[in-house]
């Protein structure tokens, strides 16, 4: 069929131009760029954004645009698989034989119809308009036909429909109705510990919109001083946290401009904090970030060991994450170092420090509300991929620090072949160590479990669900 508008119209009937709309358009690039190039909507969002000001002006794309425009990308990449099931049956083909720039474009009007307030006439008519604007008149019918069949349900008759019942199959059941792949829904229900409760209300969680939380780092800037901006209250559980409400933008904050604040998720500075606390024998002197990019816990690593006199020395295997580190410690207040090594073949001596933090790369299951496109890219053989690397660097981080000494392995994951089963194999290998209890040194936070290991989780503190094991050295 053509895309061609004069072959498509109705004789006597007037072609209306497709009115161009630049949130949807935005929202759109937006998608392709995280289908095309597997970028990072919090990566690709904010530059598209910019651009957009500059030539709509910022009268026409205020405020309430740019809202939207981001409700749209991140709206839709939480929910894609509920509205790839519902996509599903409303078209007369695979799914996969639907090609990726107008299954964006359903997608993008699934999530108006099925999870916005945006009336359901101006839902299709926006979504077919830009169908016809980056498609062609086609496949914009094609569009129009699919949402109009969407609109005759609402999202809890949809998932009626489309997942199968719980008694039947409770992680695909999950798996439809949370928008996560089953083989997540499934690890982290493990990590949990089983219980139908605690695995929806993660879930749910993970579909929630993350508040910016800001680090006032120590003796650069304070929590005081943070709390004076707009839409600020206090963290929750870090003495050095302050929570931006929905609105606050932490550009527009002195503090974070000039590097003396950063944006940092709770659960990341409370990790730094607890290593930071942990008791040590003799000298503490000479503190180590193995995996320190792209430099949040070093920077605040950084700023705790300058208050006891301290240095930090900060390795990060990329040399532009390593830049990020340095931009990210400039003006520490104590002495530091940033390099770039590789920690698997580290250039330092064994026992060389007092405390190190070994944040190891990992699937990133933890962070998934901000960057809800993880859960699509990940695949279980990613674990087969990350396992040696991490037991490799925290037997690096073992062999790093002095006997009297702490380390902290820490993952941006609660997967437990990343966390407790990595641990577990590297310390059989490592008889003269014990582990730490962590728990009180993450004082008033509630719900950490048995111990000795913690881990956080976004329905229970509110932070990325951060993993963290404390490991002296005894011999």
């Amino acid at each position: 069929m053509s895309d061609q508008p004069h072959r498509s119209r109705k004789p006597g009937k007037p072609y209306r131009r497709p009115q161009k709309d630049p949130v949807r358009l935005l929202a759109f690039e937006a998608l392709r760029a995280v289908d095309e190039r597997d970028a990072y909507a919090n990566l690709v969002l904010p530059p598209l954004l910019r651009k957009a000001r500059e030539k709509e002006g910022p009268d026409k794309f205020d405020g309430r645009d740019a809202a939207l425009a981001t409700e749209l990308v991140y709206g839709t990449l939480r929910r894609q698989g509920t509205y790839d099931a519902v996509i599903s049956a409303c078209v007369d083909r695979p799914l996969r034989e639907v090609d990726p720039p107008v299954l964006d474009v359903l997608s993008l009007g699934v999530h108006q119809l099925l999870g916005t307030r945006i009336p359901t006439h101006a839902a299709v008519s926006a979504t077919v308009d830009l169908a016809r604007v980056v498609l062609g008149d086609g496949r914009a019918k094609f569009v129009n036909a699919v949402l109009r069949k969407v609109a005759a349900h609402d999202l809890d008759e949809w998932i009626e429909r489309v997942a199968p019942p719980y008694e039947d199959d409770p992680e695909d059941h999950l798996a439809v109705v949370h928008s996560h792949p089953r083989w997540v829904v499934s690890a982290l229900w493990d990590s949990l510990g089983g219980g139908r409760s605690g695995i929806e209300d993660l879930l749910a969680a993970d579909n929630e919109r993350p508040e910016v939380t800001l680090v006032a780092r120590p003796g650069r800037a304070t929590t005081e001083e943070l709390l004076r901006e707009e839409a600020a209250v206090a963290g929750r559980w870090s003495p050095y946290a302050v929570r931006l409400s929905e609105g606050g933008e932490p550009g527009a904050v002195d503090a974070v401009r000039e590097g003396r604040a950063g944006v940092q998720d709770e659960g990341s500075q409370l990790v730094a904090l607890a290593l930071a606390a942990a008791p040590v024998d003799g000298s503490d002197a000479l503190w180590l970030d193995g995996c320190a990019g792209p430099g949040g816990k070093a920077a605040l690593l950084a700023a705790l060991a300058a208050e006891r006199g301290a240095a930090l020395l900060a390795s990060e295997k990329q040399p532009h994450r390593a830049g990020l580190v340095a931009k990210a410690l400039a003006g520490n207040p104590g002495p530091y170092q940033v390099i770039a090594a590789d920690g698997t073949r580290p250039p330092w001596r064994p026992g060389s420090f007092d405390r190190v933090l070994m944040d190891v790369p990992c699937t990133g299951l933890g962070a998934l509300r901000r960057r809800p496109e993880a859960r699509w890219r990940r695949r279980p053989e990613d674990l087969d991929g990350f396992g040696p690397l991490q037991r490799g660097l925290l037997r690096t981080a073992l062999d790093s620090v002095r006997v009297g000494g702490v380390v902290g392995y820490a993952t941006c994951s609660p997967h437990l072949a990343e966390t407790r089963a990595v641990v577990s194999d590297v310390l059989k290998q490592y008889p003269e160590t014990e582990l730490i209890d962590a728990r009180p040194l993450l004082p008033g936070v509630p719900a950490l479990g048995d111990g000795p290991d913690v881990q956080l989780w976004p329905h229970l503190h509110g932070t990325d669900a951060m993993y963290l094991a404390l490991i002296r050295k005894t011999g």
